[in-house]
């Protein structure tokens, strides 16, 4: 398989996730640590990512940092609906409710609280084994979206 590095992500069926998720490009963190995966169906934005042994700490669980990027990865798409608006984060809270293992799919759901003319407000539900692991709510600032190459 070829490195990240060098501009090939894991496709889903690779990644064993279900039909219809799509890949964002251009994030080289989550490409890396996930791959994450979208699904779009109206205003509402799920994601996906199937564990793997890199994404697991000393007690074999999901690492926490993996799982609040992956909650920031489903904040951030919800905040944009599936638009190329570029977001940032400005704050991220998260509660750590449960566990994730080697193997499990995990699914987010993110939805928009409010938006505003420069700030979206947004919480999202992470889940595993139909049992939620994290809830997360974050505050997401417009900026202009950086020339692709």
């Amino acid at each position: 398989m070829t490195s990240h590095a060098e501009g090939t992500t894991r496709s889903p069926r690779q990644m064993d996730v279900p039909a219809g998720y799509t890949h964002w490009h251009g994030d080289r963190a989550e490409d890396h640590n996930g791959p994450f995966f979208f699904k779009l169906d109206g205003d509402d934005i799920s994601t996906v990512f199937r564990v793997g042994p890199e994404n697991c700490n000393a007690h074999n669980t999901l690492h926490g940092g993996i799982l609040m990027m992956f909650a920031d990865y489903t904040l951030c798409l919800a905040a944009i609906g599936g638009t190329h608006e570029g977001v940032v984060t400005v704050t991220c809270n998260n509660e750590f409710v449960g566990p994730a293992f080697d193997g499990d799919l995990v699914t987010g759901r993110g939805e928009v609280t409010r938006k505003g003319g420069s700030l979206i407000f947004a919480r999202a539900v992470i889940e595993a084994n139909g049992k939620t692991i994290l809830t997360s709510s974050a505050v997401l600032k417009r900026v202009p979206r950086p020339a692709v190459d």
